[in-house]
Formats: C-alpha cells, sequence, structure tokens
C-alpha cells in the first residue's frame, strides 16, 4: 500500500514522495546500529539496489543524518516540559507541609553568627514596633490646631492649650488633690451637714478651688518654659516633633508671655487662697522643672531623680493646703507646715509620687530610647539599660512599705491594704518582666501601662478607704447613734437625772 506520509518534525518536508507505512516507520525511529542502510532508488519498496541520484533530497543519507538528532531533540524536549509542569504542580501542593518540616532542622542548623543576627533583626523590629506609642493630648491638640483656620479663635486657643501638656498638669492635679482630700479633717469630707460648722465647710471648699485652679496654672507654667528651652531638640523626636512650638502655633513671644502669665496668677492664687508655703512649693517646682530639669536632661543621668522630686511636690502641696486650715497663729510657719508631726502623711504621699516616677519614665524612655541618644538626652535608657531597669524595680518594691505607712499612721482603714496591694503587685510583676527580659518581648510597654493605671487606683483607694468618710453616711442610714451605755431601773425614777449627760441636764429651763 502506497500512502503519503504527513510531514513530520523539521525532519521531513511537505513534498516528499510516496512511501510505505513500513518505510515511514524506520525514517521516525532512531538508528540501532552505527551502521546506516542506503535507500531504494526505486519508488517502490524492496529494490535495494539504483543510483542515489535518483532519490529525493529530503532523503538522501547525508541531509537525513544531520536532521535526525533534531527530531529526537524536539521530542525530548516535549517529554521534559510535560514532566516539569507535572512536577511543579505537584512540589506546589506539598510546599506547605515541606515548610513546617524544613523550618526546625534549618534553624538548628544555621551558623551561630547568623543565629545572633537574625536575634538581633528581631530585636530591633519589635523595638519598632514598642515606639509607636499613643500621641499624648499636646499632640492631639496640636493636631487640631493645625488643622483649623488660621485666623481661627479656636486654632489659637488649642495651640496655647497644648503648650499646658494637659494630660501631666492633670495628673498633677490629681495627686495635689488627693493628698488634700487624705488629710484628717472631718468638715472636708463630712457627709453629715449638722456634724460640720457652716464657716469652716465653707472656707475648706474655697480653699479647694483656689488649689485646683493655682495649681493647674503653676503646673502649665512650668511645662510651657520645659517647651521654650528646647524646641531644636523636640524637632528631633516623634513623641515632642508635633508640639506647637516645633509646627509653629505659638511664637516664641507669646509662648514666653503665656508661661509667665500663668506661672504669676497661678503662684499668686495659691498664696491668697491657702497659704505662703503651698505658693512657695508651688514656685520651686516651676523653677526646678523648667530651669533645672530641663538642661540636666542634656548633661547627665540624674535628671531623671530631679525630675521625681519635681513630681513628688504637688501632693506635699495638697497636704500643707489642708493643713493651714487647722492652723493657729503660732502653727502657720513653713517648718510647722513641713517638719512636725502632722506632716508626716503627707512626706508619706510625696514618697509614693517619688517613687512612681521611675517604673513609669524608665519604661518609656526605654520604648524611644533611640530617639533620646539621638537628641542627645542622656537617660538611662541608652546610657546603662541594665540600670534603668534595676531602679524601676527597686522602687517599685518600694512601694510596698510607703503604703503600709499610710495605713499605719492611721488615714485609711484596712480595706486599703486590699487595694493597694493589688496595684502595688502588678507594678511590682510587670516591673520584674521589664528587669529580666531587658525591655524586651513587650515588658516595658506592660510595665508602662501598669504605671498609667497603678497611680489612680492608689490614690482613689486611699480616699475611699480614708477613716471617718463613710461615717455620715452611716448615721444618715442607720440614724443618730444613742447617747446610751447608761441603763436604769424603770422603778428608779428619782435617779434618772442622775445617770442622764450632762449635755440634757443643761438643757433644762432655770427656775
Amino acid at each position: 500500500m502506497i500512502v503519503r506520509p504527513r510531514p513530520f518534525g523539521r525532519a521531513l518536508a511537505p513534498d516528499t514522495g510516496p512511501l510505505c507505512f513500513r518505510c515511514l516507520y524506520k525514517f521516525t525511529q532512531p538508528a540501532s546500529s552505527p551502521v546506516r542502510q542506503k535507500f531504494s532508488t526505486s519508488t517502490r519498496c524492496g529494490s535495494g539496489d539504483g543510483p542515489t541520484a535518483s532519490v529525493p533530497k529530503p532523503f538522501q543519507r547525508e541531509y537525513f543524518s544531520s536532521n535526525q538528532p533534531a527530531v529526537r531533540q524536539s521530542t525530548r524536549w516535549r517529554i521534559l516540559a510535560a514532566f516539569s509542569k507535572r512536577t511543579a504542580q505537584q512540589t506546589a501542593s506539598q510546599a506547605p507541609s515541606l515548610e513546617k518540616k524544613a523550618d526546625a532542622p534549618e534553624i538548628n542548623a544555621s551558623l551561630p553568627h547568623r543565629r545572633r543576627k537574625r536575634l538581633k533583626e528581631e530585636d530591633k523590629a519589635d523595638a519598632n514596633e514598642e515606639q509607636q506609642l499613643p500621641l499624648d493630648a499636646s499632640a492631639r491638640l496640636s493636631a487640631l490646631s493645625f488643622s483649623l483656620p488660621t485666623a481661627s479663635l479656636r486654632r489659637k486657643l488649642a495651640a496655647y492649650f497644648a503648650l499646658t501638656k494637659p494630660r501631666l498638669s492633670f495628673l498633677i492635679l490629681l495627686s495635689t488633690t488627693s493628698a488634700y482630700g487624705l488629710y484628717p479633717i472631718s468638715t472636708l469630707l463630712d457627709l453629715d451637714p449638722s456634724a460640720s460648722q457652716l464657716p469652716t465647710l465653707s472656707t475648706s471648699t474655697l480653699t479647694f478651688l483656689y488649689l485646683t485652679v493655682g495649681t493647674f496654672l503653676s503646673s502649665a507654667s512650668a511645662n510651657a518654659f520645659n517647651m521654650l528651652l528646647e524646641p531644636k531638640y523636640d524637632a528631633m523626636m516623634s513623641r515632642t516633633r508635633t508640639r506647637p512650638l516645633v509646627r509653629g502655633l505659638v511664637s516664641r513671644y507669646g509662648a514666653v508671655v503665656f508661661a509667665i502669665a500663668s506661672g504669676v496668677i497661678g503662684v499668686s492664687l495659691l498664696y491668697v487662697g491657702t497659704n505662703p508655703t503651698v505658693a512657695a512649693l508651688s514656685g520651686g517646682n516651676i523653677i526646678l522643672y523648667g530651669f533645672i530639669y530641663t538642661p540636666m536632661k542634656r548633661i547627665h543621668v540624674i535628671n531623671t531623680w530631679i525630675g521625681a522630686v519635681v513630681g513628688a511636690i504637688p501632693p506635699m502641696m495638697g497636704w500643707v493646703a489642708a493643713e493651714g486650715l487647722t492652723a493657729t497663729t503660732g502653727h502657720d510657719s513653713w517648718k510647722d507646715m513641713l517638719f512636725s508631726k502632722e506632716s508626716i502623711g503627707g512626706w508619706l504621699l510625696a514618697a509614693v509620687l517619688f517613687a512612681w516616677q521611675f517604673p513609669h519614665f524608665n519604661s518609656l524612655s526605654h520604648l524611644i530610647r533611640e530617639e533620646y541618644k539621638a537628641a542627645g538626652h542622656q537617660m538611662m535608657a541608652w546610657v546603662n539599660p541594665a540600670r534603668n531597669a534595676r531602679v524601676s524595680l527597686r522602687y517599685s518594691v518600694l512601694m510596698f512599705p510607703i503604703a503600709f505607712g499610710v495605713w499605719y499612721i492611721g488615714i485609711v482603714n484596712n480595706l486599703f491594704l486590699v487595694s493597694s496591694t493589688f496595684a502595688n503587685g502588678w507594678l511590682v510583676w510587670e516591673a520584674y518582666k521589664f528587669w529580666k527580659y531587658q525591655g524586651g518581648k513587650g515588658s516595658a510597654r506592660g510595665l508602662f501601662w501598669a504605671s498609667v493605671w497603678q497611680l489612680p487606683i492608689f490614690l482613689v483607694g486611699a480616699l475611699v478607704t480614708k477613716k471617718g468618710v463613710w461615717d455620715g453616711v452611716w448615721r444618715r442610714i442607720a440614724g443618730p447613734d444613742d447617747d446610751d451605755g447608761e441603763f436604769y431601773d424603770e422603778d428608779d425614777e428619782g435617779e434618772e437625772q442622775d445617770v442622764r449627760p450632762t449635755r440634757l441636764v443643761s438643757e433644762q429651763p432655770t427656775a
């Protein structure tokens, strides 16, 4: 049977002559031996003799031998391509399981220096994530002021209010008013109007208002002076680069006028409404924070202790303001206010704020230690990180004996030991992790938020558990106490006048 074959690969041309099936099969198979058979010169199969000149050019020995490897090569490429595609699909489907099995051996088999490098990179990535702290009130107010029209009154008010560092100022107010309320004067927090004299109650309320407004304005003055002295360095840190002076929301002249005016008015209100000792403490705190602590940040790490003293003065101010309400003409000097037996409670509350500064600020400075270093501020977080963690733990533990002292002098009842132990235990646990991991594994952020909540729990718990606070409530619920204790027989009526209290006898009308 004579057939006309289809073109096969690049070896066959479309004008091939008529071939039988057996000859076509031989052409498509590789040679079985190095000796190749000559093709027949006849167009019919089976005639093995004749000259080769009559054979068509595509089927001459030289042409076919030179193109035969191309046929085999193209066939192999198609097979390999199909096999590779199938293998790639199988590998992709099995990739997740293979990666899980290969992770542990690869990490364990890594070289020591590569493992250390990988751990450093992970710590650096964690540090970068920890630096993303929420914006404080000053930054939010600055952003609000920047978004308002230039001629808007709200823009100016928001910018000047941002100079006060509202969150820090309200924290100072909390510590001051808490100490004022904890001073043991029954008329300050007595809930029974009949048990207190009206002039004394009115005086204490007015003193409280003077103390609140004067303390806030004094704190605003100190914070404004702090911003005035370091706008250049504030611009280098992400935490402070949005302050009003850095962004140009407030002029330097305007900030100076605001700082001086708020300081003078605040100290004057404290002098008139409380006593000269409180006013002197407030004025000294403005100087200490604005003109000693601020430049000391670029000189030595002792600036942290100076800042702790600044935070300890406001509770002493509140205590001395309440102490002045009971002062007489012979008991009103600054020595009596600060160093008498009645001032022990004020020193204990000041110690609470002094010790609290270290776990709070040290954890915060650890989160942004690289920015402090770039700005040139000498902070323990980058100068001596190990000491930074030790100091935080040391002063956190100190909270326990201070709380015991507040209870021991009789300001609060036994329930205060429960609330303070909970707050202090949480703070110490986070400080221990901060010391153990040297600020890593999120311990710095944990200590920072623990300190943010520990102080309000401590101070509010002390106010709630103060001795005598709930006596007026109990009298309203249960009624006034009887003057009893004196029982007599109904049959012995003649002795009734002898056993009645003196105040009842004195109320009998005279003849």
